[in-house]
C-alpha cells in the first residue's frame, strides 16, 4: 500500500466544506487538476463519477463513502491497483474545521505503481486544498 495525506484547516464550518465537496459537477472550478467532473445519477455511495484530469483520458470512479459533513471518498481501479481518494472533515477543539485529503493506492501492483504514480497524483494536493477551503470560506 502507498499512502499520502495532506491536512488543511479553515474557519469555514464542516457543513460549508461538505457543500463544496458534494457539488461534484463544479469540482473543476476549484480543483485545478480537473478539466471537468460529472456525477452520474444521484449523489451517494455507489454513484459513478466521470472525471477528466487535465491532459488525460476521462476516468470513472465510484463513491464509496458519503457521510454528510464528515467524509467523502471515491475509488478508481485500473492496471492492478485501486486508488481511493478521501476527504475527512471534522471540527477541532478551537472551533476550526480540519480537512484531511488522503490517497491510498492498494492492490497487487501497489508496491511498484504507488511510488511511481502517487507523487505525481498528489503534488497538487496543497493547491487543491487551498482552493477547496477558499471556496468553503466564501
Amino acid at each position: 500500500m502507498w499512502v499520502h495525506e495532506y491536512v488543511g484547516q479553515t474557519e469555514a464550518s464542516p457543513e460549508a466544506v461538505w457543500a463544496v465537496l458534494r457539488d461534484l459537477d463544479n469540482w473543476a472550478s476549484w480543483d485545478t487538476s480537473m478539466e471537468w467532473v460529472r456525477l452520474q445519477g444521484p449523489f451517494g455511495v455507489g454513484a459513478q463519477v466521470v472525471m477528466k484530469p487535465i491532459g488525460q483520458e476521462a476516468i470513472t470512479s465510484t463513491i464509496v463513502a458519503a457521510a454528510e459533513n464528515s467524509r467523502y471518498a471515491d475509488e478508481t481501479e485500473f492496471n492492478g491497483v485501486r486508488l481511493r481518494f478521501s476527504h475527512d472533515i471534522a471540527a477541532d477543539v478551537a472551533g476550526r474545521t480540519r480537512v484531511v485529503h488522503r490517497l491510498e493506492i492498494t492492490g497487487p501492483a501497489a508496491g511498484e505503481v504507488g511510488p511511481q504514480l502517487g507523487p505525481a497524483i498528489t503534488e497538487d494536493f496543497p493547491q487543491a486544498m487551498a482552493a477547496l477551503l477558499a471556496r468553503a470560506e466564501a
